[in-house]
This record gives C-alpha cells, sequence and structure tokens, in this order.
C-alpha cells in the first residue's frame, strides 16, 4: 500500500510531467520533452533577414547555452565580450526588447571552444537560474530581481573539467538539480586540498538551500571522471528516475534523496580520456547514450525489477562526440557533425535498425557542435560558422529543405522551439524567427 504523502508525491510528479508534456515553452535546454522534440506545428521551414525573422537582440558576447523561452521571457547567459565578464539576460518574447540585464561576475580563466557560459538556464514561469562555469548559481524573479545566490565551486572546490564545467541545471518537480561530474584533481586554479568528489546537488528552489548531496562514485580515472552532459528525469515502474551519464557509467537515482537505484558500466576498458559531453536522451522506456570521442552509441533497457540494465543494441559509426542524440516521432537520430563527413543516422529505436543514413555533403563547413532539435516534421541545426539546415524528420532519407547562414561565429549553442517559432542564438545576436 502507498503511504498518503508518497501517493501525494506521485501525483504531483504525474501532473508535473503532464504540464511538462503539452507545454509550448522551451524551459530546459532539450525541450519539453526532455529529448530534442515538441510538439509544435506550422514552424518556419525557411525565412530570410526581410521576411519570416520577427526580431533580432544584439547580445554583449558568445556562449554555449541555449536560448530558454519561458511565460513570455527569452533567457540568455552570455559572456561579455573583450571582458572576462559574464551576464544574465532577459527578453520580452513578443518583441525582443531587452527587459533587463545582470552583470554576474568575472573570471579570467578561458578553455578552447568554451566559456563560462555553456550551461543553460532553467525557468518554471516565475523564476529563472543561471549557473556558470566558474561556479556562480543565481536565480532571479520574471522581473530581474535576485532571490538567491551561491557559489558551487566556493563549496564543493574545483570544477575540475578540462574544457570547462558545461552541465545545465535541471528543474524537476520541487527541486533544482545540480550535477558535478569531474575530475579528482584540478587542471588548474583554485587548488584542492584533497581528493576530489563528484556528486549531484538538490537545492529548494526558493530559497537555494541544499536538500542533499549525492556522492557519486566511479572506477574512471583521470579526463575519463569527467561529463558535461545534464541530468534526464526519466519514467519507469510508474516512478521518476533522474539519469546521469560519464565516469564509464549510466546511474539512475531517486529524487527524492539521490540515492542511486541502479547502474550500468557502458565502458569497461578504462582509459585515460572517456569523458562524455552529450547527455542522455530517452523515448518508448528505452535510454539512449553516446560513448566518448565518436565511439559509439548504446540503448539501454532499464532493469524490469532488481535485476541489471540490458544493453539492447550499439552503433559504433558516424556517433557524436558533442551533440545529443534527438528522439522524435519514434525515431532516434544521431549526428556527426565533426569526423565522418556530417553524417546523420536515423534509427528503429527498439531493434537499432538503420532506416537511413546520409551525409550533409556541401551543407555547411561545421564544425556542428549544437545538437539536433525537432518539430512539425523538421530538424533544425546550427553549425560553428554560422551555417543552419533545416532537414526533414521522417523514415525515407535526409532531405535539406533549406540553408542559410549567418556570419556571427563561433555558434555552439543547440537552436530552441517555442510558440511557433525558432530562436537562434549566435555570438552576436538572438534571432527569433517565425511568422
Amino acid at each position: 500500500m502507498i503511504h498518503s504523502a508518497n501517493k501525494r508525491f506521485l501525483i504531483i510528479l504525474v501532473l508535473l510531467w503532464a504540464i511538462s508534456a503539452f507545454s509550448r515553452d522551451w524551459a530546459q535546454w532539450r525541450g519539453p520533452f526532455f529529448n530534442g522534440s515538441t510538439d509544435e506545428k506550422d514552424l518556419p521551414a525557411s525565412w530570410s533577414a526581410a521576411e519570416g525573422t520577427k526580431w533580432v537582440s544584439a547580445l554583449p558576447g558568445p556562449s554555449g547555452a541555449t536560448a530558454i523561452v519561458s511565460n513570455g521571457r527569452v533567457f540568455v547567459t552570455s559572456m561579455v565580450k573583450g571582458t572576462g565578464g559574464y551576464a544574465a539576460l532577459c527578453f520580452d518574447e513578443k518583441t525582443g526588447g531587452q527587459l533587463w540585464r545582470k552583470d554576474v561576475g568575472s573570471d579570467s580563466r578561458s578553455f578552447p571552444r568554451n566559456n563560462l557560459c555553456s550551461p543553460s538556464p532553467v525557468a518554471d514561469g516565475n523564476s529563472v537560474f543561471f549557473l556558470y562555469g566558474n561556479g556562480p548559481l543565481v536565480a532571479f524573479d520574471f522581473a530581474g530581481n535576485e532571490l538567491w545566490s551561491r557559489d558551487i565551486e566556493k563549496e564543493h572546490g574545483n570544477l575540475a573539467l578540462q574544457f570547462g564545467y558545461s552541465s545545465s541545471p535541471l528543474l524537476w518537480g520541487d527541486k533544482l538539480y545540480i550535477l558535478v561530474i569531474r575530475r579528482d584533481t584540478p587542471y588548474r586554479r583554485p587548488e584542492a586540498a584533497g581528493p576530489l568528489d563528484s556528486f549531484m546537488l538538490a537545492l529548494n528552489p526558493k530559497s537555494g538551500r541544499t536538500i542533499y548531496k549525492h556522492v557519486r562514485k566511479t572506477n574512471a580515472f583521470d579526463e575519463g571522471m569527467e561529463t558535461y552532459s545534464t541530468t534526464l528525469p526519466f519514467e519507469r515502474n510508474g516512478r521518476i528516475e533522474l539519469l546521469n551519464t560519464g565516469g564509464d557509467f549510466v546511474t539512475a537515482h531517486d529524487p527524492a534523496t539521490g540515492e542511486e537505484l541502479w547502474r550500468f558500466e557502458y565502458w569497461t576498458q578504462k582509459v585515460r580520456d572517456t569523458r562524455i559531453i552529450p547527455s542522455l536522451v530517452a523515448g518508448e522506456g528505452i535510454v539512449f547514450g553516446s560513448k566518448h570521442k565518436h565511439n559509439g552509441v548504446f540503448a539501454l533497457q532499464p532493469p524490469a525489477g532488481d535485476g541489471p540494465a540490458k544493453l539492447l543494441w550499439e552503433f559504433d559509426d558516424a556517433a557524436p562526440d558533442a551533440g545529443t542524440p534527438l528522439f522524435y516521432n519514434g525515431r532516434l537520430y544521431v549526428f556527426d557533425g565533426i569526423m565522418r563527413g556530417k553524417v546523420v543516422t536515423c534509427f528503429e529505436p527498439k531493434t537499432g535498425r538503420q532506416l537511413w543514413q546520409s551525409t550533409l555533403g556541401g551543407h555547411g563547413r561545421g564544425p556542428w557542435w549544437a545538437s539536433l532539435t525537432a518539430g512539425d516534421g523538421k530538424m533544425y541545426c546550427i553549425c560553428e560558422t554560422g551555417e543552419v539546415v533545416v532537414l526533414k524528420a521522417g523514415d525515407e532519407k535526409l532531405e535539406v529543405l533549406f540553408e542559410t547562414k549567418y556570419d556571427e561565429g563561433p555558434i555552439q549553442s543547440s537552436i530552441a522551439i517555442a510558440n511557433g517559432c525558432l530562436f537562434i542564438r549566435t555570438a552576436e545576436n538572438l534571432y527569433c524567427i517565425g511568422k
């Protein structure tokens, strides 16, 4: 028999899941379904500066973070070009007018092809949460009033990722989750007095108070201990689990306590550099993960009861290094935009059967660091040098519907989709594309 308090908790989770599923906002970096897709219709198939561009708003500098759309607001995190400063910005969704800007901090550290603004914000319609690569975590209300702030690095030690901390916060239920899966010794200052741990923090989003800290163990070493990915909520056996990847393992956790429920070791040969950039994605009860540096994609059947998770299939050709796979309309799309000629592969998710595989050919010089996003039968992506492609989603073949370019690189941000519009973030501007 389910205890009444637990029953109420389950009902709340189901309601929150339903709200997320039918929301038209893009309130966290992989969208309303946590898989890179939306159920939006009538989305742009082509546009130009004169037709289809609703507004353009200037940004102070680059960022790898995705624009977040929530309750009529668009939130962007940004470096301030020419300085070590970084800022939180809010725009009106309809007009693009800047409603507020908060200069959060400054830091001199730099990373190849990355900066301190890679974590995407997350919002709940009333509050928004910004996390930065050197540790500051700041909550604002939608009017721009600071609610609270923390400094994850000062409290828990050097974030210790070779190319800069990049995991985005997750807002789920009544908690804000912060993931730090890192090397046990720093690459650079600040120094550590002893070995650093990896962990998942659960915070009260209203106060910023720590609810729990769960330490996550691994037998990986050196760079293999690191992940740049984001926590994924996953429904199994009528309950929500939080999934994390990195350190050669997929782990599942109880959202209420952080307790580890199960784990799967996807890489058993211990080598120095098995760091993970892509996040997990789920669909049809299956979890899809990526290995390090183009070493493959795998499909995982979570435990049916107390038994082990089961590996369903693996794919090691044209696998991504950075881009998170897309699950859309019952299909899994994997995009290697760097190594093997910009190849997109479409899979039947349960069997791993390839429905098609094709290259983008001459479309976009690349590299493509951004992840595919999708809606209305279309897939969208942008490469570092600014080429945008619109692809047809489906079982038949790769078809490029449209291509354009923004000479405003470098660009690593994925394209957000909300309320009939695309939100494209370059190193200089934020674009709203729609009818």
